[in-house]
């Protein structure tokens, strides 16, 4: 019964974080990098627990216009679920790079773990869609992470084989 509690909370918390998206705030010049390191530190203890290779490449962006919490909440997500959503076949690999493209910063996620279908990845960004059911989670961080990039003139693709 406290699980079912528990998730209901956590889904609460989720719509409420995804009401609050259309609250945007204003965009700022970020230091890239240091994002990232601050999110690899939150990480630090998955990272060291899965035995995972996080290589990090962003020098080329330097620094970024965006809001914080917006940029900070997309590179978490992608970074964790890159992580959690591992192939138990191999030590997880995880490669983020950013490149400036025609006045456009593309970040670029890249990982060894367990794939998506053609069909999956159509699916990966609805929210509630959980398409591996093996790692907890309610289906809504990527469906967040669509829209808060979206929100901020971006656009966010996935490229995957099974």
């Amino acid at each position: 019964m406290d699980g079912a509690v528990d998730r209901f909370q956590q889904t609460i918390g989720h719509l409420t974080e995804i009401s609050q998206l259309q609250q945007a705030e204003a965009p700022v010049a970020l230091d890239l990098a240091a994002l990232v390191e601050d999110v690899r530190l939150d990480l630090a203890p998955l990272l060291l627990a899965t035995e995972a290779r996080l290589r990090v490449d962003v020098a080329a962006c330097g620094r970024v216009q965006c809001a914080p919490k917006t940029l900070r909440s997309v590179v978490y997500n992608l970074l964790s679920n890159a992580l959690k959503y591992r192939s138990p076949h191999r030590l997880p690999e995880v490669a983020l790079r950013c490149q400036p493209t025609a006045g456009r910063v593309v970040l670029t996620v890249q990982d060894n773990g367990l794939g998506l279908s053609e069909t999956q990845q159509a699916q990966l960004f609805g929210m509630f869609r959980r398409l591996h059911t093996h790692v907890e989670g309610s289906g809504v961080g990527l469906f967040m992470v669509k829209r808060l990039v979206e929100n901020a003139g971006g656009t966010i693709t996935v490229q995957s084989q099974p």
